[in-house]
């Protein structure tokens, strides 16, 4: 019987990292409060707009298959990591620095977003690698368990710090303390010493980017628990993006006939749900196996749309119902999110890490905006309880790219076959021996 690994908060590295990851994301909520407040307060701006620039932070995204092959070329991805905290953390300040002097505009907001989201995409594509030699292998679901925790803990107590601050200080000025998480991100991860593998060289350095990019693309196509995976998160973002939190909203509001409070209580009970997933997802993996903790979160994230669908009675229950379909989504999205991330860590070779990043993330970001449009269609012909219950069915099908996979049948990131498991990575996460 194998020994259970150290625990990860006594790893001072470790730590740093985590620390810096969840004060950035405790900024993000201020952010995402903040800068559409600038566009309608500051700017008078419509929701054509304020639609403009939702559009334009996930644009980069669409890029991050090239940024990715682009990334695997340097040597260094923990200083690219540091790089996208600074540029984001000055992008930011730009806002407070021109508002004050009285000179923000509609544009320069449309260029911050645009450009913090290039930024976002830089870090995410430069992640992998770094994270799966920061992290033994055998402690890459734990690790995720508190990346994700803390994540989940910003959406519960974010939205409300930052709403707390706009009202303070007004929208432009709270972006400085989103800026200044940043700072925070980058000297904390800064210092941590990673053995990280070299840049390629030979042939494959002077292959252009798109050859590259295309590669990476490639290894996904064939590898088995790659492809699926991406088959399965394409299908659930897709069909969960069909209605989004836009879409609910409005269900809550024009059919359910809830309060803005009920509906921000609904949310916030579902943003707990998303916490406690995210604690539970390795007990739960070591419990039913790691596969299929995937397989039921890929179901228990889309399915309670169609709770919220039956939702009626009484102004308590229809709030209460819809509060308990966001819980059970919460839950669900993180026994995915966390166990599928700690997989595809382990799966994917060190040389093709950035490269597969930014190819499922233009992949799976790139469906989200086209769920959103169909979304809209669908909603106008057949109207909202259809178009939720449309979403919870078609989501929960995503189950059908895993059950002819092997990822069911993975028991653990330990059990995981030399077939299966990434070349050029020993089972502690360093590069294994030639």
């Amino acid at each position: 019987m194998s020994l259970p690994p150290p625990s990860l908060w006594r790893d001072r590295r470790f730590v740093r990292f985590w620390a810096g990851q969840s004060v950035s994301q405790f900024g993000d909520r201020i952010s995402e409060l903040a800068l559409p407040l600038i566009a309608v307060g500051a700017l008078h701006a419509s929701a054509n707009e304020v639609a403009w620039l939702t559009a334009l932070a996930w644009a980069p995204n669409l890029l991050a298959i090239v940024l990715g092959a682009w990334v695997d070329r340097r040597a260094r991805k923990r200083r690219l990591m540091v790089l996208a905290d600074l540029a984001r953390a000055c992008l930011l300040l730009t806002l407070p620095t021109a508002y004050l002097a009285g000179g923000v505009t509609l544009v320069q907001l449309y260029a911050v977003a645009l450009l913090t989201g290039a930024a976002g995409v830089l870090f995410n594509t430069a992640y992998p690698p770094f994270f799966a030699h920061l992290v033994p292998r055998s402690s890459y679901v734990d690790a995720n368990s508190k990346l994700s925790a803390s994540r989940s803990a910003s959406y519960v107590a974010g939205p409300a710090l930052g709403g707390a601050l706009v009202q303070a200080v007004t929208a432009p000025v709270a972006v400085i303390a989103d800026a200044l998480t940043y700072l925070v991100s980058a000297v904390l991860v800064g210092p941590i010493k990673v053995d990280e593998p070299g840049a390629a060289g030979g042939e494959q350095a002077n292959s252009s980017l798109l050859r590259r990019a295309g590669e990476g693309l490639a290894f996904i196509v064939r590898h088995p628990v790659l492809r699926a995976s991406l088959g399965c998160a394409t299908t659930v973002n897709f069909f969960t993006f069909l209605t989004g939190t836009g879409l609910t909203v409005l269900f809550a509001d024009r059919v359910l006939g809830l309060s803005a409070g009920a509906i921000g209580l609904a949310f916030g009970i579902g943003s707990t749900g998303a916490l406690l997933g995210a604690v539970i997802a390795p007990a739960v993996a070591r419990r039913i196996g790691l596969g299929r903790s995937v397989a039921v979160g890929a179901v228990l994230f889309p399915a309670p749309l169609a709770v919220a669908a039956a939702a009626g009675g009484p102004t308590w229950a229809r709030a209460g119902t819809l509060g308990l379909a966001e819980f059970l989504a919460g839950i669900g999205v993180m026994l995915f999110d966390v166990n599928l991330n700690s997989l595809q860590t382990a799966v994917i070779p060190d040389g093709m890490r950035s490269r597969v990043a930014g190819a499922f993330s233009t992949v799976n970001y790139g469906i989200r905006p086209v769920g959103a449009l169909v979304g809209g269609v669908l909603a106008t012909a057949v109207g909202l309880r259809t178009t939720l219950i449309t979403a919870a069915v078609g989501g929960a099908l995503s189950l059908l790219w895993l059950l002819p996979s092997p990822i069911p049948g993975i028991r653990s990131l330990a059990r995981l076959g030399p077939h299966l498991a990434g070349d050029s990575a020993g089972t502690d996460g360093r590069p294994a021996p030639r």
